[in-house]
């Protein structure tokens, strides 16, 4: 998903291409600041689907889906897309790890849900 265009002695240069999405972000936030082993998420949405990003440091995503679980470690330019009905969960590994959603709607705290068995219903 994210392109590299190159490496030199000022930087690295990461890129997307946003008609590459499956949707037209709505909304973006990103994570900073969260102590090493700390887990989030813990949640899914009814309609939003998320782009999430590692811009820094290392993020263990764990995935529960009616197809099963499955686990993504992003490092920085890895993403992984978690569809709707998607429950997941992010364990913090460095300490000094940015992660970066886009979503493809506004903010509705509606469209959560916490309990893992709502994805089979």
């Amino acid at each position: 998903m994210l392109s590299e265009h190159g490496t030199t002695e000022t930087g690295i240069l990461r890129y997307m291409e946003l008609t590459d999405l499956k949707f037209i972000p709505r909304r973006m936030y990103y994570i900073t600041d969260t102590p090493k082993g700390e887990i989030r998420g813990k949640h899914g949405h009814y309609e939003d689907q998320q782009y999430i990003f590692c811009v820094q440091g290392e993020v263990n995503v764990e995935l529960h889906s009616k197809d099963g679980v499955e686990h993504v470690t992003l490092t920085p330019g890895k993403c992984v897309f978690l569809d709707r009905m998607v429950w997941a969960q992010q364990e913090y590994v460095t300490g000094n790890d940015i992660l970066l959603v886009l979503c493809s709607i506004a903010f509705d705290k509606d469209d959560y849900f916490y309990d893992k068995e709502e994805i089979f219903k």
